[in-house]
């Protein structure tokens, strides 16, 4: 258990260390700093992510209805044969 915490540790500050060199990692630390808010308070994206877990639950809704309905077909055979 120690190992493994002292290998996080290492990997975790090595990636901050490789992160803070490159543009990437200094766009994130500004963003951080900043505490800007990011894309996803943007109105269209939010409309969006609902849109698409209303669609999700739908999608769902169907699946399991179809479910049901081909383990209600199975149902007959099951008794039938035994």
């Amino acid at each position: 258990m120690a190992a493994a915490l002292f290998v996080l540790i290492v990997f975790g500050g090595g990636m901050l260390v490789v992160l803070s060199k490159t543009e990437i990692g200094r766009a994130i630390a500004d963003r951080i700093r900043d505490g800007t808010p990011g894309a996803a308070s943007e109105p269209a994206l939010v409309e969006e992510v609902d849109r698409l877990r209303h669609d999700v639950t739908e999608l769902q809704e169907r699946l399991d209805f179809a479910e049901r309905m081909l383990a209600a077909r199975r149902e007959p055979d099951r008794l039938g044969s035994a």
